[in-house]
């Protein structure tokens, strides 16, 4: 084969409709919700949503996965067990302070997590409560996002995961596909300008509660030893919703690769891609 030559195009799969998805949690995302998703909802977007995320289910659902994952304390000192110990009490706060508008994000922990070659990564601990609340809020929002994201797209998504990036890249170069552009996003999580990821989550969501919430996720201090500040742009690296955020604001970005590169993002991991190129002369 030539070194410039096309390689045809291999049929998809179809993609599962929302219906289909087996992740979506059914206590919040009914069956004529998920059909409306699919069909596409009035103005393209999410509203009346900050109920389902105080529901007594929605937050104990949110809070088994916290207690699964374990964890760090966060800036208030509370731990897994200290929240286990009155979980039932804590939960009801949290459904009250959602419900009547009082809750208030907290101070993230900041800590330094070595890296190969004497490098670290920034990694950002909310409190035990917010990750329940951010977890909440992410069983909420995601099914309305998930549905425009692409099919090639594998980093911090649900049913995704990187050997599935891998079995994807094997199938591309069995298939002739020779040419890769490998890409790093350095610094991605601290990077994404508030104002622009603001304006990609208002595209799909209008509930202005819900909106608050997750602005005030952005603009919360950050705690380092003796040091708090307030960051100016990115999203913490460790938070539960960030992963959400991040695919949210590179998606458009995604699109415009898929133009030239085919199986864009086989391997992308939000701050990390791939893309497997159809011909080389488009390089040049």
């Amino acid at each position: 084969m030539s070194e410039t030559a096309e390689v045809p195009l291999r049929a998809k799969q179809a993609e599962p409709t929302p219906s289909e998805w087996d992740w979506v949690d059914r206590t919040v995302w009914t069956e004529r919700m998920l059909a409306a998703l699919g069909h596409g909802v009035k103005g393209n977007k999410g509203f009346s949503l900050i109920d389902k995320v105080y529901r007594q289910s929605t937050l104990q659902a949110a809070w088994e996965p916290v207690k699964a994952n374990r964890g760090a304390a966060g800036t208030d000192r509370q731990s897994i067990e200290g929240f286990a110990a009155n979980a039932e009490k804590y939960l009801n706060e949290l459904a009250k302070d959602l419900q009547e508008d009082r809750y208030q994000a907290q101070a993230v922990r900041r800590v330094d997590i070595p890296k190969a070659g004497g490098k670290t990564r920034r990694l950002g601990i909310p409190t035990v409560k917010e990750r329940i609340v951010q977890t909440a809020v992410k069983r909420v929002i995601e099914p309305i996002f998930e549905k425009e994201f692409l099919p090639t797209s594998y980093g911090f998504r649900p049913g995704r995961g990187c050997k599935d990036a891998l079995r994807e890249v094997d199938t591309h170069l069995k298939e002739g596909y020779t040419h890769v552009v490998d890409a790093d996003l350095k610094g991605y999580f601290d990077s994404i300008p508030h104002s622009l990821l603001k304006e990609r989550i208002e595209e799909r969501i209008s509930d202005g509660r819900l909106l608050e919430l997750l602005a005030g996720w952005l603009r919360q201090d950050i705690v380092k030893g003796l040091e708090r500040w307030t960051p100016t742009g990115g999203t913490p690296q460790g938070a539960v919703i960030s992963p959400v955020l991040t695919n949210l604001y590179l998606h458009p970005w995604t699109k415009e690769w898929q133009g030239w590169a085919i199986a864009w993002c086989a391997t992308r991991t939000t701050s990390s891609s791939c893309a497997k190129v159809r011909n080389k002369r488009k390089w040049h």
